[in-house]
């Protein structure tokens, strides 16, 4: 079992950075996958940036060059740094560790990009 609490939420104009964290206890964190996805209001969930056990990273194309996904598993933790933020990027961005057949989320961080 895999608890993901994220943090780093908040309000932050355009143009600004914001860099989100995800915890997670309760198992091995260097084996799973970690992933950040995010759903903004009135849409599905989509896919954001991924950083495998190895530290290999992806990322959808249209966050490449802005967003970066990286790992401390002496920590435990998961994090997304954003910059150069549109309003298009409001969203509540979630955290999902997965490993074979297991799957775990977080409950999310809300993300508001406005002046």
């Amino acid at each position: 079992q895999v608890q993901l609490v994220e943090s780093g939420g908040g309000l932050v104009q355009p143009g600004g950075s914001l860099r989100l964290s995800c915890a997670a206890s309760g198992s091995i964190f260097s084996d799973y996958v970690m992933r950040w996805y995010r759903q903004a209001p009135g849409k599905e969930r989509e896919w954001v940036a991924t950083v495998t056990s190895g530290g290999d990273t992806g990322y959808l194309d249209s966050q490449k060059g802005r967003f970066t996904i990286s790992r401390d598993n002496a920590k435990n933790s998961v994090y997304l740094q954003m910059n150069s933020l549109k309003p298009e990027d409001t969203a509540v961005y979630y955290c999902r560790a997965t490993r074979g057949g297991m799957d775990y989320w977080g409950k999310g961080t809300l993300v508001t990009v406005s002046s």
